[in-house]
């Protein structure tokens, strides 16, 4: 009995080692092109499939009450704050990467295909969107 009470211990305490390595979470976004923190995303899972929302908006000019004006789909006209970013990555067979789903621009209302792949042990997540040959990538740091 006390061997079956050390094992589940033992594997209680790998579990937030393991859970580190996925895109679940909350993450400080930072803009590729000026390095400038923009906003907090949170990215959970729904039965496999991975959504985010803008939980906050960090610019120092970011406007509370923006709305995705330039977006095309259902999030036209929608508040930027709560905006769903993110659908559909699913976890890639037998590695540590996520991809499949889209990621939306709010600022020019685009949506990128999309790969995710946590980096330095799950501190850290590249956020890859591409059309085609051309992608962005941004490295996103993980809220404690």
């Amino acid at each position: 009995m006390h061997k079956s009470i050390a094992a589940i211990f033992i594997s209680a305490l790998a579990l937030p080692a393991l859970a580190q390595m996925t895109p679940v979470g909350v993450w400080r976004t930072v803009d590729d092109k000026t390095g400038e923190v923009s906003s907090e995303v949170r990215i959970s899972d729904n039965a496999g499939a991975l959504s985010g929302r803008i939980e906050k908006l960090l610019r120092k000019d970011a406007k509370q009450d923006a709305v995705c004006d330039k977006c095309v789909d259902d999030r036209k006209d929608k508040p930027v704050l709560g905006l769903e970013i993110i659908r559909g990555a699913k976890k890639a067979d037998g590695k540590d990467l996520w991809e499949g789903g889209k990621i939306l621009d709010p600022d020019n209302g685009k949506d990128y295909t999309l790969r995710l792949t946590p980096i330095d042990g799950g501190k850290q997540l590249q956020v890859r969107g591409y059309i085609a040959f051309f992608y962005r990538t941004q490295v996103w740091t993980r809220v404690p």
